[in-house]
């Protein structure tokens, strides 16, 4: 039982990073035309290292010092594959691999969690609930 909570935070935690990269990740899109804007995204491995060692004062380990509640040392500029002449660091082709990457990964987390729940819940019901 005490593992399978475990797992469950671990996936909840995974979960809202997942959606916090996603506001990144659709910033970095939306700001594609820009002039001057630089590109950010999340170390994901780590900041999953950094929630699951976290206390449990801050559910995700992270600070919330900007909007998505995540530290700016949290964040890292992504590279440009090549230079605009408006010295904008988006480059679309690379966002929009990696946000359908993450909205993927989403959803195969949500599904995971849905599934756990609902085998917890079949566990605990009793045999004449059917």
């Amino acid at each position: 039982m005490q593992r399978m909570i475990q797992s469950l935070e671990f996936q909840s935690q995974a979960l809202m990073l997942r959606s916090q990269r996603q506001q990144i990740l659709a910033s970095n899109i939306a700001n594609a035309d820009t002039p001057g804007y630089l590109a950010r995204d999340m170390d994901f491995k780590r900041a999953l290292e950094a929630a699951t060692a976290g206390s449990g004062a801050n559910p995700a380990g992270l600070g919330s010092t900007d909007g998505a509640g995540l530290d700016a040392a949290d964040l890292v500029y992504a590279r440009a594959s090549q230079d605009g002449l408006d010295n904008n660091q988006v480059d679309m082709e690379r966002e929009r691999h990696t946000w359908a990457e993450n909205a993927l990964k989403y959803e195969a987390t949500l599904r995971f969690i849905n599934s756990q729940s609902r085998a917890l819940m079949d566990a605990m019901r009793s045999p004449n609930q059917g």
